[in-house]
């Protein structure tokens, strides 16, 4: 089973994989966007645009899930923002028609949430103590340039089941989409300080420097 994490960019799909991971055992999270890293290191910054407008990264997506859903027992979970419904059905699409069961669910927040989340993301929260709470999100240009598109496109129907992520915490999150796909997740032992920290520690590992 894949279970496909769609979302703007900052509503919490990274933070929800990983919780997801740590609680369903055997499960691997396969990142989508990897691929589309690996094809911009290959060209110069000048010729770098939306990986996703290129058509070797759906293909290569769709290759990729396709082989590890038929050689994985566990779920497979893929979290990545598609808004374009034409890359959605070259991805999402084509892996139902091969057979396989996917399982797509699209977070979404108010968008003062979204733009709260991103500024605490990763190395935000830091700079926000050193810059003050207004100190514009930097390092976020683009997921705050794309943020109302995602919103306005990812609303609509083609793009469900939608999960409104404002009142509900990643762990909570996670127990929504697990009891959806009929997948048991092994219980939450983490308390508030754990959680926090784990929480912290997954958005440091995924700064993304390029």
């Amino acid at each position: 089973m894949l279970l496909w994490i769609n979302g703007p960019f900052g509503v919490g799909k990274t933070q929800t994989a990983h919780e997801l991971s740590r609680r369903l055992p055997g499960s691997v999270i396969c990142d989508p966007e990897q691929v589309g890293f690996g094809m911009h290191r290959m060209m110069p910054p000048a010729l770098r645009g939306d990986f996703q407008d290129l058509p070797a990264w759906r293909q290569g997506v769709f290759e990729v899930l396709d082989r590890v859903l038929t050689g994985q027992d566990g779920p497979v979970l893929a979290p990545m923002t598609v808004i374009e419904p034409g890359n959605f059905r070259e991805t999402v699409g084509r892996l139902r028609e091969r057979g396989h069961d996917v399982r797509h669910f699209t977070l979404l927040a108010e968008r003062e949430t979204i733009l709260r989340r991103l500024r605490e993301r990763g190395l935000g929260h830091a700079v926000r103590v050193v810059a003050g709470r207004a100190a514009p999100l930097r390092g976020e240009t683009f997921a705050v340039s794309r943020l109302d598109l995602c919103l306005e496109r990812l609303a609509t129907p083609e793009f469900a089941e939608h999960i409104h992520t404002d009142r509900i915490d990643v762990a909570g999150v996670a127990d929504r989409i697990a009891d959806s796909a009929g997948l048991a997740l092994a219980p939450n032992t983490d308390g508030p300080l754990r959680g926090r920290l784990r929480r912290a520690w997954t958005g440091v590992r995924h700064i993304r420097f390029f």
